[in-house]
């Protein structure tokens, strides 16, 4: 069995940590994540900057291909091969949140779509990564 918890914690370092990224649910159907807009998150016109959408849309996506490869009992990793985002709505403060769900999950890649929505739930920004997954042996 895969401990949700023991994901949890281990995304708790590096650029999610200094961006704020609050996970909610990590799982190999699913994952969830959050942060409260502050001013790290803002570029000079003083909205989200893209690249803030673009790092939960590649984390979410790559713990959720990761929990699925270990839910399955595969000792490897995933790494992010394309990452597409469109930014739709612009926002200045508030919570955002992200949810990825499963378009493909293959034995060799993964396609992962994350919607990200502010606390009215309208979709803010939306983003596709498409996953290489690797087992112990080339990771």
């Amino acid at each position: 069995m895969v401990d949700q918890a023991q994901m949890i914690a281990e995304m708790g370092t590096g650029l999610d940590t200094a961006l704020g990224f609050e996970y909610d649910v990590i799982s190999g159907d699913g994952s969830s994540a959050s942060f409260e807009v502050g001013p790290q998150h803002l570029q000079p016109f003083g909205i989200v900057h893209g690249g803030t959408y673009c790092a939960l849309v590649e984390s979410l996506a790559s713990v959720s291909a990761a929990m699925w490869l270990r839910e399955r009992g595969v000792t490897g990793n995933v790494v992010g091969v394309n990452n597409s985002t469109d930014f739709l709505r612009a926002v200045r403060s508030g919570r955002i949140t992200g949810t990825a769900t499963p378009i493909h999950r293959g034995r060799l890649q993964q396609l992962w779509q994350v919607d990200m929505t502010d606390a009215e739930g309208r979709v803010v920004a939306q983003g596709r990564v498409r996953l290489q997954n690797l087992d112990a042996r080339t990771s």
